[in-house]
């Protein structure tokens, strides 16, 4: 068995929640420095107003479903949606500067788009909140009361023929 047989290995799955990991909280620094300035930004800091495009509801996105993904809560709706701001951003900013990525500062902002469509259809895998919630929950013990034991409750066959 090899661990490079995709099939075969515990890593694939385990490898999809270090990429949505690592890729989460990537993304949810980008929101962090546009909605609060932290980490502090090279360029200084940008005024942030909720009701624009960019930093407000970009920031805002970028935040919380950054942090939706990093965590693994609701991957697949956070991922959609940030897939498609990374999208809007690129074909609204950055294509305008050059139709190359590597030109455009635009080549993160194309893998964040196509690791988080990725999530869309892959999932969280097993290191998430998702796939606690989706664990089956162990069934507690019978009692004697689901088993119909205790002759208290049981109806007596009596009283069902007299009826």
């Amino acid at each position: 068995m090899s661990v490079f047989n995709a099939s075969s290995s515990p890593w694939t799955s385990r490898m999809l929640s270090v990429l949505r990991i690592v890729a989460g909280l990537l993304y949810f620094e980008h929101g962090l420095q546009k909605v609060f300035n932290f980490p502090p930004s090279a360029r200084g800091p940008v005024p942030y107003d909720l009701f624009t495009l960019t930093p407000g509801f970009a920031g805002l996105i970028e935040t919380v479903c950054g942090f939706l993904i990093l965590i693994g809560f609701v991957t697949r709706g956070a991922a959609f949606l940030a897939s498609g701001e990374m999208a809007a951003a690129y074909f609204k900013v950055h294509i305008l500067r050059s139709l190359f990525p590597i030109n455009n500062m635009g080549d993160n902002v194309v893998l964040y788009c196509f690791i988080f469509l990725y999530l869309v259809f892959a999932g969280a895998g097993p290191w998430s909140v998702d796939a606690l919630v989706r664990r089956p929950r162990a069934r507690p013990p019978e009692t004697p009361a689901q088993r119909d034991e205790i002759p208290a409750i049981r109806p007596r066959r009596e009283h069902l023929e007299a009826s």
